[in-house]
């Protein structure tokens, strides 16, 4: 990070970050192991370019060294805890990996739903914030443009997806995170408006336990649900606010 360094590649970057998940973290609650990510990402931006995945073993699974290796990363997802409840001093706030899990129950148990693949909607629940592996929980208070977010979690993505092997379980998480992140389909708006019910039934959580106001999160999500589901479920989450 030294004025004079050449900035790491992204490869390196994900080798770092790998090295790091298979060490112990000194406290479950530190939030430091987050902070230096999206700095050293962003300058790798500038030296790296993004891989093309190789069509060898296109629909191969992938070899159990390159499924550990990408689960070992995705230890992150459970010891990066979400960065607007540590930012408002939230105590032990919930993981990105908390966070997926309640969004894929949230699939699992909603009610049909015309044109909508519930297990793609669970699958898609499970990846759509998994390049935060690498990048971390970047808020809008940290100041990165959306569109500079967005590059920067798809070449994390990319770097896991190559590091599962390329193959078609890789592909899988690649389509299912790009058809999120683009808003593509049914099951992306349900899984995004699945995204703020879990922040604010979250919110809510935490105002009990903590006598916490926590206002400003159900203000960011007022207005923007997309569908019928999430709306009746703010709905009710914040009737129950309104009681607690």
């Amino acid at each position: 990070m030294g004025g004079g360094s050449r900035a790491l590649s992204l490869s390196s970057l994900c080798a770092t970050t790998l090295a790091a998940a298979r060490r112990p973290l000194p406290s479950p609650l530190a939030p430091a192991h987050r902070a230096p990510l999206p700095l050293r990402l962003a300058a790798a931006m500038s030296s790296s370019s993004t891989p093309t995945p190789g069509d060898a073993g296109a629909t191969a699974p992938p070899s159990a060294s390159s499924a550990i290796d990408f689960l070992t990363l995705c230890y992150r997802l459970k010891t990066t805890k979400r960065a607007g409840w540590v930012k408002r001093g939230v105590q032990a706030p919930e993981s990105i990996a908390d966070h997926m899990y309640r969004m894929g129950v949230m699939a699992l148990v909603a009610a049909d739903l015309p044109g909508v693949d519930r297990d793609r909607c669970v699958k898609m629940a499970i990846v759509h914030d998994i390049a935060e592996a690498i990048v971390g929980d970047i808020t809008p208070s940290d100041g990165v443009p959306k569109e500079e977010k967005s590059r920067m979690e798809k070449e994390a993505l990319d770097h896991m997806c190559e590091l599962l092997g390329g193959g078609s379980r890789a592909q899988e998480i690649r389509e299912l995170w790009m058809e999120y992140e683009e808003n593509a389909s049914l099951e992306a708006k349900v899984v995004k408006d699945f995204d703020k019910i879990e922040m604010i039934l979250q919110a809510l959580e935490y105002e009990k336990e903590q006598g916490r106001d926590l206002e400003e999160f159900f203000q960011s999500t007022a207005g923007k649900f997309q569908t019928d589901i999430g709306k009746a479920w703010a709905a009710e989450i914040a009737s129950r606010r309104k009681t607690k």
